[in-house]
């Protein structure tokens, strides 16, 4: 046993020193190839080496060739530009010397001119001399024969001429006012004429309903109700009086306040068409027409104002505005008046070039007082100017207003517009209902109070029966007495005549001292 382990024992050592010698073996194998290798790769390398210098060497020869060859090249562009500038330098001086030759040459005939200019001038000075000499002995002999020094001749030579100037000057002058004149009137005429061509209106005014159908007779009786009940509260509460009579199936409806006319008219209308008639029906059937009214007149006041393109309107005059659907002149309809004057003025703004803008809202606002004249103390003029101060109008719109009538005199272009939009909208043919017959008696009845008074020497009835002008005879009424004539005259007016708005009396009195030189 352990001879068999000695023997595995050295045969371990005979392994691992054949081993160690197979390594040794290799390793110098290994080495001797690798030297082999590095030597050629050294060899290789300075083979390479030996190449690129001799490349190297090849393309710094190249170089040095180009180079050479673009110098030269350079040099021989060089040189012909310079012969080139040489030539052209050599040119302009040839030039130069040929101008300095030509200079040379003008500046002798200019002076050989000069000469010539100085003699001829010399020679101009004597002759003037000699003319001078002459027309001061002319001028001596004219005023030994006339009598009248030169500076008198001169004066009377200005004035004559000036005389003649400025009667040529007044003749056209006034040949230029005539031709103005008529150009002015023709321009009127087509600026009208073109204005009224271009707004289209209605030929037929509208006319406010104060009549209201019935379905029947016995209807008559339902709405004055038991002892008068139904109609004493219809009364009441609308504020408008009903006219019962004997006119068949209708009731008249009778108030100076066009809003509550057309209140009543509606509730009358609603209470007749639902049948119940009794006090608190009329109260809630009135109560909705006024709200109903009310509406209608925001909406007629906005559309106008919309329909113009106007902007800022205050609330309140745009409601006012909606009221003068309500109320009518002379059977024309207010609010459509006011809108026909306010395009009138528009279009005769455009042709005249002046605010479009501005002169539409002074013709729709221009009678705004007629929507409240039936409830305050004034005409409408003076009531709508103070409506227009307080909701802050501008001061041209304002003067409009106060102007359109004739209460005072036009100053701004917009006024004078707005006057003629009115009269035109207003004596259209078809614009109002009145008829001459009846307008021409009111005229005369006014007058007629007015002659009725002693004193009074003559009156007359203008601005359509707005105004009323008296002259009285001096000798028999005073100025004390001229105050109580015109309140017993407005008196008397007011209980004999019917009316709209208010009469103006304006009560005249003068004094004239006439003596005759014999």
């Amino acid at each position: 046993m352990i001879g068999l382990i000695i023997i595995c024992v050295v045969a371990l050592l005979l392994i691992a020193a054949a081993a160690v010698i197979a390594w040794n073996v290799g390793y110098k194998y290994r080495q001797n190839i690798a030297e082999k290798a590095i030597g050629g790769a050294e060899n290789e390398a300075l083979r390479i080496v030996e190449e690129a210098k001799k490349t190297g060497e090849a393309k710094k020869r190249e170089a040095l060739v180009e180079a050479r060859e673009e110098i030269h090249k350079n040099r021989n562009e060089l040189e012909r530009e310079i012969r080139d500038r040489r030539s052209e330098l050599q040119k302009q001086e040839r030039r130069l010397q040929q101008k300095e030759e030509s200079m040379d040459r003008k500046i002798d005939s200019m002076e050989k001119k000069e000469e010539q200019y100085n003699r001829k001038i010399k020679e101009a000075e004597e002759k003037n001399e000699q003319i001078a000499l002459l027309q001061k002995s002319q001028l001596e002999l004219l005023e030994k024969i006339s009598g009248m020094t030169a500076e008198e001749a001169k004066d009377y030579l200005v004035q004559s001429i000036a005389a003649e100037a400025e009667h040529s000057a007044a003749v056209r002058l006034k040949e230029i006012e005539a031709q103005l004149k008529d150009e002015a009137e023709t321009k009127a005429r087509e600026l009208i004429t073109q204005a009224v061509q271009r707004v289209a209106s209605d030929h037929v005014s509208e006319a406010t309903v104060s009549v209201v159908p019935l379905p029947n007779d016995e209807m008559k009786g339902r709405i004055i109700g038991r002892e008068g009940r139904n109609i004493r509260a219809l009364e009441t509460i609308t504020g408008v009086d009903l006219i019962i009579d004997d006119t068949p199936e209708a009731i008249t409806l009778s108030s100076f306040d066009p809003v509550r006319r057309e209140i009543a008219r509606l509730t009358l209308e609603k209470l007749i068409q639902d049948g119940r008639i009794h006090p608190a029906r009329i109260e809630e059937m009135a109560e909705k027409s006024r709200r109903e009214v009310e509406t209608i007149i925001k909406q007629e006041g906005e559309g106008a104002v919309f329909d113009l393109n106007l902007h800022g309107v205050h609330p309140e005059l745009v409601r006012l505005l909606g009221r003068m659907k309500y109320r009518t002149s002379y059977g024309q309809n207010v609010l459509r008046h006011s809108i026909e004057v306010a395009r009138l003025a528009g279009l005769l703004a455009a042709e005249l070039g002046v605010d479009q803008t501005l002169a539409r809202r002074a013709g729709l606002l221009h009678d705004i007082g007629k929507a409240v004249d039936h409830e305050v103390e004034g005409s409408h003029v003076q009531i709508g100017v103070e409506l227009a101060r307080k909701y802050k109008e501008g001061p041209e719109v304002i003067h409009s207003i106060e102007a359109h009538h004739g209460d005072v005199e036009p100053t701004t272009v917009i006024a004078c517009i707005v006057d003629a939009a009115d009269d035109i909208s207003a004596a259209r043919p078809g614009a109002r209902r009145e008829n001459l017959e009846a307008y021409i008696k009111r005229l005369e009845k006014l007058e007629e109070i007015a002659n009725s008074f002693s004193g009074v020497e003559k009156s007359f009835a203008i601005q359509a029966g707005r105004e009323i002008r008296i002259l009285v005879k001096p000798e028999e009424l005073g100025d004390d007495q001229m105050v109580l004539l015109s309140n017993e005259l407005a008196k008397k007016i007011e209980a004999e005549m019917e009316y709209p708005g208010q009469i103006k009396i304006n009560v005249i009195r003068e004094t004239r001292a006439v003596a005759y030189a014999k």
